[in-house]
């Protein structure tokens, strides 16, 4: 059975559509109105081996902030539904990821229990027009919203973009270890048998 889910959100700040299938092949279509968004999600999709599609009409004319939350938010929509019940997965996912001079680390428990802590290095700082610091607000409404619990640290790194989507790559990686399917588990794997 195919893992996938989709989601439309709409407020004053944004309408967006989206689509994920976790058992996919890495195909990415993603348009928000961000063009480093876009490439982070891209990546994203490659990295973790899912299917993605994107559309984000946001106020992106105010700034970017409205439109990566809530995309952040939807994804983290989706990929819960799109999860199920959990059984038979692996649950917990990590990935250390080296890119150049940078190396960021990402743990993640697809524990039902939101929780993010994101140490980047990038307050104030820009990705071209990009505020690297909405990576953080990203992966703080993804992991509410995928209900999971999410550790991202920056172990070296000096580039903004290269600590970023390091980020983006880690996370990708690690939850595409998490959502596998284990033959050996025949139910929830929890000893409280919920999630």
């Amino acid at each position: 059975m195919v893992r996938q889910s989709s989601v439309t959100r709409k407020t004053a700040e944004t309408d967006i559509s989206l689509s994920l299938n976790i058992d996919g092949s890495g195909k990415a279509d993603v348009a928000t109105g961000v063009g480093f968004l876009d490439h982070m999600l891209t990546l994203f999709a490659r990295h973790g081996l899912f299917d993605l599609t994107v559309r984000c009409a946001g106020d992106t004319h105010i700034d970017d902030h409205h439109s990566v939350e809530d995309v952040g938010i939807c994804l983290g929509m989706a990929l819960d539904q799109a999860v199920g019940d959990k059984r038979g997965i692996v649950r917990y996912g990590s990935f250390l990821l080296p890119m150049d001079e940078t190396l960021v680390m990402a743990a993640l428990d697809l524990s039902g229990r939101a929780y993010l802590a994101c140490d980047l290095d990038v307050k104030n700082r820009k990705i071209g027009s990009f505020d690297a610091e909405l990576a953080h607000e990203f992966f703080r409404a993804f992991s509410l919203h995928a209900r999971m619990t999410l550790h991202i640290r920056q172990m070296s790194g000096e580039n903004a973009h290269h600590i970023v989507e390091a980020a983006f790559k880690a996370v990708a990686r690690a939850l595409d270890a998490a959502t596998l399917r284990d033959p050996r588990v025949t139910g929830l794997p929890s000893t409280k048998e919920m999630l």
